[in-house]
């Protein structure tokens, strides 16, 4: 029997998008193709700004990967020897990533380009995004949405109420304040601070798993 011949190395141009928000918080990126289900699972969370603390999956072509995690999904394949080349993705071609199935996040990820590998250039990169991932734990895009809309309007009274009295914030409103941050930075997206991160994870450094 004649041996199999390794297909050839490529880099996917992947767009992420989660579904059902707008403006539209999406990420690209340049994979390799022999990068495994495992691999893109970390990927995607580095790009996102997900947390990595809820349970996951991929489903393509019908079929659902992912890392197994205690009290959740069994799957069939053993996600570290599933690479991407084993797909064999088209240009256009979309699959999805399921991200805490409490709040539902879904991403749809689409082929956008099959590149040849550049010398020189070390792989996963992040060329491109737009607006910072919701909060965890922030109930799911409904609940997303309305506290987008109703956080600038907390903070305004806030301040309003401060500057009017003068008095330092009390801890119940310190804490306030706190958690209404991130919901007020949903705008941004760092690609600097998350090529840092990718370029630890490829390089074997467990530094990459501390948000940066």
């Amino acid at each position: 029997m004649p041996l199999s011949v390794p297909p050839p190395a490529e880099i996917y141009q992947l767009k992420i998008a989660l579904i059902g928000i707008s403006p539209l918080i999406w990420r690209r990126l340049l994979v390799h193709s022999a990068s495994s289900i495992a691999e893109l699972h970390h990927i995607i969370q580095i790009a996102m700004g997900w947390e990595d603390i809820h349970l996951h999956r991929f489903i393509i072509h019908s079929q659902h990967y992912g890392l197994y995690r205690a009290g959740g999904i069994c799957f069939d394949s053993d996600p570290q020897q599933v690479k991407l080349s084993h797909f064999g993705f088209r240009r256009n071609e979309k699959f999805r990533y399921d991200y805490d199935f409490g709040d539902a996040w879904q991403h749809e990820i689409r082929v956008e380009a099959i590149l040849p590998v550049a010398a020189n250039q070390l792989y996963p990169i992040c060329t491109a995004g737009k607006r910072s991932a919701p909060p965890e734990d922030s109930g799911g895009v409904d609940c997303y949405l309305e506290r987008q809309q109703a956080a600038p309007i907390v903070a305004l009274d806030l301040l309003s109420d401060f500057l009017a009295h003068g008095t330092p914030l009390e801890a119940v409103e310190q804490a306030t304040v706190r958690e209404l941050l991130p919901w007020l930075n949903l705008e941004q997206f760092e690609r600097r601070a998350v090529n840092r991160r990718l370029r630890l994870y490829a390089e074997g450094d467990e530094a990459w798993r501390i948000q940066l």
